[in-house]
């Protein structure tokens, strides 16, 4: 039986023309159709980011990551990232503040400007149960939150912390974000995704909108 993810696009399609296309770094590239929305989608994978003019659908799944959604209502560009750690050496999207100048700045490269940007945030989650003294998914949060709020870019929706892993998909036209709570059981891949994070993680010295369920 085939599966929302694995049905072809039609010949000559939107999608072709994307695959078709020179990727810049960090810039995710896994293309295909979702017959569940019955659209044209990208999925993300930790450190990349995706930035469109259309409702082409771009989705995620996270852990204690953080995937940030900005909108400029004006331009109707909007775009998301995935980073796994507020900080870290070199130039990376698996970091915040480099996944956070990424997006920006391409959105301003296509039209969006920071004063009419928004935001919707995902993530943050503890999977691994026991990594409390890491608090990975709090100091992602936390940092998001403060990133945003010194760029003065309103948060007007978001669902974070928790325990729940969470599939976020996000329409860049509309700013529509719609995002599923997961079951912790079936998250293995988050897990050990997870894991990596809070090898890398230093531990911490202290401690609006819609968005839809589907």
């Amino acid at each position: 039986m085939a599966t929302a993810s694995s049905l072809a696009p039609p010949a000559g399609s939107r999608l072709e023309q994307l695959k078709a296309q020179p990727r810049k770094a960090g810039e995710a590239s896994f293309f295909f159709y979702d017959a569940h929305f019955r659209n044209d989608a990208v999925k993300i994978l930790p450190g990349e980011y995706f930035v469109h003019t259309e409702d082409l659908l771009i989705m995620t799944t996270l852990g204690s990551c953080i995937a940030a959604c900005l909108w400029d209502r004006s331009a109707r560009v909007g775009g998301m990232n995935h980073f796994m750690l507020p900080d870290g050496a070199g130039d990376s999207g698996r970091y915040g503040s480099y996944a956070m100048e990424l997006l920006i700045n391409e959105m301003m490269k296509r039209g969006a400007s920071r004063v009419n940007m928004e935001a919707k945030v995902f993530g943050g989650g503890q999977v691994i149960a026991g990594m409390n003294s890491l608090n990975v998914g709090q100091r992602n949060t936390n940092f998001v939150i403060d990133y945003l709020k010194t760029e003065r870019i309103p948060i007007m929706s978001k669902d974070v912390l928790d325990i729940y892993p969470r599939k976020v998909c996000f329409l860049p036209a509309s700013g529509k974000a719609m995002v599923k709570r997961l079951a912790s059981a079936n998250a293995e891949a988050l897990v050990a995704q997870d894991r990596a994070a809070a090898q890398r993680a230093v531990p911490a010295n202290t401690g609006g909108g819609s968005v839809d369920l589907f």
